[in-house]
């Protein structure tokens, strides 16, 4: 686990400093807010195997290497202001899964997750879009390595019954100090 720990910080080290340099109109609450950027990233990142975290840390050290901007870029397919960056049909499969687990979640959990959509906190630095383009914009910027190996998490996920994005959201939620999901979709229902 302190491997898995190590890539992470690292991961979340890299990409926090590409976040802060995305061009804004104005400054998003996790560019504000570093540690929210941290939590939000780091539960997505906890869910991912040792083998797709040092493949992604690769993505990020060639993008540096290349002087690329792998969040500004996401940002911009969001927006539809760049043509696709990676065209691998395995994203169009990997985004149907993780779609149907954040509506499974959003059904279950509406008060504090949104019906498909990703808001301003960290998920965009534009208005609230599908949570489909962002996953699909973010998942362009991953190489092909860094894509099979997360879709092999994915597909053991499947296998075992798992929902990831459930895990990812149980992680936030108790780091924020609730029980469980249940606990704070019942406490936002009553604000």
């Amino acid at each position: 686990m302190a491997d898995k720990s190590r890539l992470i910080e690292k991961i979340l080290g890299i990409e926090l400093n590409m976040f802060l340099k995305v061009p804004t109109g104005q400054p998003t609450m996790c560019q504000e807010s570093r540690e929210g950027f941290k939590l939000m990233r780091g539960a997505t990142f906890e869910s991912w195997s040792e083998n797709t975290l040092q493949s992604y840390l690769n993505d990020l050290f060639a993008a540096l290497k290349k002087n690329r901007n792998l969040m500004t870029e996401k940002y911009a397919r969001m927006d539809n202001l760049i043509p696709p960056i990676n065209t691998n049909p395995l994203i169009d499969e990997m985004v149907n899964i993780e779609s149907n687990w954040q509506a499974e979640l959003s059904n279950k959990y509406p008060h504090i997750i949104g019906h498909g959509q990703v808001g301003d906190y960290c998920g965009a630095l534009s208005s609230v879009i599908p949570f489909s383009v962002y996953l699909k914009s973010e998942m362009e910027t991953y190489s092909d390595e860094t894509l099979e190996s997360y879709h092999n998490d994915l597909q053991q996920a499947v296998e075992e019954k798992r929902n990831l994005g459930y895990e990812r959201y149980t992680r936030i939620f108790q780091r924020l100090g609730y029980s469980s999901l249940e606990e704070a979709d019942q406490k936002v229902a009553q604000v």
